[in-house]
């Protein structure tokens, strides 16, 4: 079998062991378009007149599809490896012929399956239910961008099993990096809620950047949707992570 063929066939199997595992799949898939329910239940159809009067229902489509992303992304990648590593099938698997990149490529391509079905159930159900409109006329600034963060956010997950110890630390340790960003980048809370000194200090990380180029892409009334300048740092996170993942990963068990 070609190279491409064990990428296909790894692909594959990342599908079936993630969608045979019922935390993952809550997680990941469930628990985003929970937020999405209780958010709209609680906030109602207001408008926000800070944000040129959109509405709450708007709003929240690309905040929780960010979440949506992260969590398909750096949060189920990171802990899945940290898993697999402690349990030995990292180091068994690196035994084998089979091409590091292939393994890899099984893994990222999961994540980016799951986000584009996100992104489809997520737009879906904001129309649907909602009456959120589909910004048809930005769906290339809507795919761009989520394929440049799933990138990037596939990218610190895998540098970010380097500074998890064990299994049992990785839930604790992803989560704990993400949730308080989902707070300050406006991902739960509107931004004009959110005082300016809290948002410069969101700045730092990808998700406000990631946050704030799918609000543009969903949202904009004038132009393409494109943020080239928070893409380019999402971007530029990525790239650290993945120089980061390449210098810093190991297969075998801390313990070993």
């Amino acid at each position: 079998m070609n190279a491409i063929g064990l990428a296909g066939h790894q692909f594959r199997f990342s599908q079936k062991i993630f969608w045979r595992n019922p935390a993952s799949v809550f997680f990941t898939v469930a628990l985003p378009l929970v937020f999405l329910v209780i958010f709209n239940g609680i906030f109602g159809d207001e408008t926000i007149d800070e944000l040129g009067g959109i509405t709450t229902s708007t709003y929240y489509i690309p905040a929780i599809l960010t979440l949506a992303v992260v969590s398909a992304t750096t949060v189920s990648i990171a802990i899945s490896l940290v898993v697999d590593r402690e349990s030995g099938i990292l180091k068994r698997g690196r035994s084998t012929p089979m091409p590091s990149w292939v393994f890899f490529a099984g893994r990222i391509g999961n994540a980016i399956v799951i986000s584009l079905l996100m992104l489809f159930v997520i737009t879906a159900l904001g129309a649907l239910v909602y009456g959120v409109d589909v910004p048809w006329e930005r769906a290339p600034a809507v795919l761009a961008t989520l394929a440049i963060g799933a990138f990037a956010f596939c990218s610190i997950g895998i540098a970010m099993t380097a500074v998890i110890p064990s299994e049992d630390a990785a839930p604790a340790v992803t989560n704990i990096s993400v949730l308080p960003l989902y707070f300050l980048s406006g991902v739960f809370i509107p931004e004009s809620e959110i005082p300016d000194g809290v948002l410069k200090f969101a700045d730092l990380f990808p998700i406000h950047h990631f946050f704030e180029a799918f609000f543009s892409a969903f949202t904009s009334t004038s132009g393409s949707g494109f943020e080239w300048l928070d893409l380019a740092v999402v971007a530029a996170w990525g790239l650290a992570g993945l120089v980061l993942a390449v210098r810093f990963f190991r297969w075998t068990p801390r313990a070993a």
